[in-house]
């Protein structure tokens, strides 16, 4: 016996009291999914927030084209789309930020220096994922589904 994906929003529903609640946290979660990633992207570009190029590993370094802080101007660009899709398809951008983080993860994992901001990252890309799932339009289930 299998539970499929369209079941679990109405359980969340449930769980957390109202679908009201359940259409707030989508909002909460699409809002930021979509500021932040663009908030950051730009970022890349004037170095407001901090200098960006010290969070790319030397092996991505070694791999791309030109020098890190070129690396970080394609990766702003890269956030701000990402947001941007979160505003348009908050399903599939849901998706695509959490792939983002994953190498986020990855690179600073391999870095060495940043495991707490890894760690924070890992609860972003869950965070995005429960966003996708959040956005998945749900469906009644048919009398060939089963629940287990």
């Amino acid at each position: 016996m299998t539970t499929s994906a369209p079941h679990v929003r109405p359980v969340l529903a449930h769980q957390l009291g109202s679908e009201a609640n359940v259409q707030r946290a989508f909002r909460l979660l699409r809002t930021v999914f979509t500021i932040a990633p663009i908030a950051f992207g730009l970022d890349k570009f004037f170095n407001l927030m901090t200098d960006w190029s010290q969070y790319l590993a030397p092996w991505i370094n070694d791999i791309v084209p030109g020098n890190a802080d070129q690396a970080m101007y394609v990766v702003g660009v890269v956030e701000i789309a990402a947001g941007l899709v979160v505003a348009v398809t908050p399903r599939f951008g849901g998706l695509l930020v959490a792939a983002w983080l994953a190498g986020i993860i990855v690179n600073l994992l391999t870095l060495g220096d940043y495991y707490d901001v890894a760690l924070r990252d890992f609860g972003l890309l869950v965070a995005a994922l429960a966003l996708s799932l959040l956005a998945t339009p749900s469906r009644t289930p048919s009398a060939g589904d089963s629940v287990s």
